[in-house]
């Protein structure tokens, strides 16, 4: 430490000896500067997150399903580092799609998207799909679902279909399965916003023309009955942002009736000077209530697809398992 509160603890210079990744995050602690230190700075809130009793809310864009990230995703959940997620629309039409067979590649950010559209294939950034494996996969398989549901009881919240859709994956990498087999619940705030979403439109119309067919009717406000259970009885709230928009502030809007977060590590490549919610840092949410001045906080302001590879992994590694919190069920 210096001896000014300005200056912290001593850049060191680096060699070549970094083979694992104990070695990297380190390196980081070390570099001192820019987004590596700050990766270093959400490890270590997310070691005293994880050493304590706080409820863990993992939000993240559906955009990062398309990915390989996807898996990783699947896995954390598994291992019991996730009690609560809050997820985007995407999410469930992606983990869907490829659960059911479709097949996602490597493309371009710089390609034409007039010729790419004519070919039949839909782009997610630098990430393609063909048409074919994305929307009709979804819908069979929510309007296949569905059928077998609605004979059981007419009104679902989102995230009961959800852990019931679960156990009709057979998929390993599948994030659904996943939070299904591990209890942990699922919501999605704007499940509408999607295949997902319409496909559970298509099928009521479908079922309105048959005779005798149920439609299935979608409670909106269970699953904030819920998460408003789980908000007010937890000893504590941790959170791991990954992205913005509706994930993001549905976490942080519920955690102010907490008196907001304990511990928070937000990831985005989105910047604050426009205002928006996706490129606020946590010390504005402090502001609001939703992250508690005292709060263990790290902001990472990096790509998703560079942070999760390393820190997911450093994390299971130095816990092994943790044991769920178990919030509902």
């Amino acid at each position: 430490m210096g001896s000014s509160p300005f200056l912290l603890n001593e850049v060191i210079d680096l060699d070549t000896g970094i083979s694992t990744i104990e070695d990297l995050i380190e390196a980081y602690r070390r570099i001192g500067g820019f987004q590596g230190r700050h990766l270093a700075d959400a490890v270590d809130v997310l070691l005293s997150m994880y050493s304590s009793e706080a409820t863990v809310f993992f939000s993240f864009t559906g955009n990062l399903v398309s990915t390989g990230l996807r898996g990783l995703i699947a896995k954390f959940v598994e291992r019991g580092f996730v009690d609560v997620i809050i997820t985007t629309a995407g999410t469930l039409d992606h983990d869907i799609a490829k659960s059911m067979g479709g097949k996602y590649y490597a493309s371009y950010f710089d390609v034409d998207d007039v010729e790419m559209s004519k070919a039949g294939i839909h782009r997610i950034g630098n990430v393609a799909v063909r048409k074919e494996h994305y929307g009709p996969l979804i819908e069979k398989f929510v309007h296949s679902s569905l059928e077998d549901l609605v004979k059981t009881k007419e009104e679902w919240g989102v995230r009961e279909l959800l852990w019931e859709m679960g156990k009709r994956i057979d998929d390993e990498y599948s994030i659904i399965r996943a939070a299904s087999r591990a209890r942990v619940p699922i919501y999605v705030p704007g499940f509408v916003d999607g295949a997902f979403g319409t496909a559970i439109l298509t099928f009521n119309e479908i079922q309105r023309t048959k005779t005798g067919g149920r439609p299935i009717k979608v409670d909106l406000l269970k699953d904030e009955h819920e998460l408003m259970d789980i908000v007010y009885s937890s000893k504590s709230l941790g959170a791991i942002i990954v992205g913005g928009g509706i994930s993001k502030h549905h976490v942080i809007w519920w955690s102010q009736f907490a008196g907001g977060l304990d511990y928070v590590v937000y990831i985005t490549m989105a910047i604050e000077w426009d205002g928006s919610l996706s490129g606020a840092r946590p010390k504005e949410a402090i502001t609001w209530g939703k992250v508690k001045p005292t709060a263990r906080q790290a902001f990472v302001l990096e790509d998703a697809t560079v942070v999760l590879p390393i820190l997911i992994p450093y994390i299971v590694k130095k816990f092994g398992f943790r044991k769920g919190m178990r919030v509902i069920g």
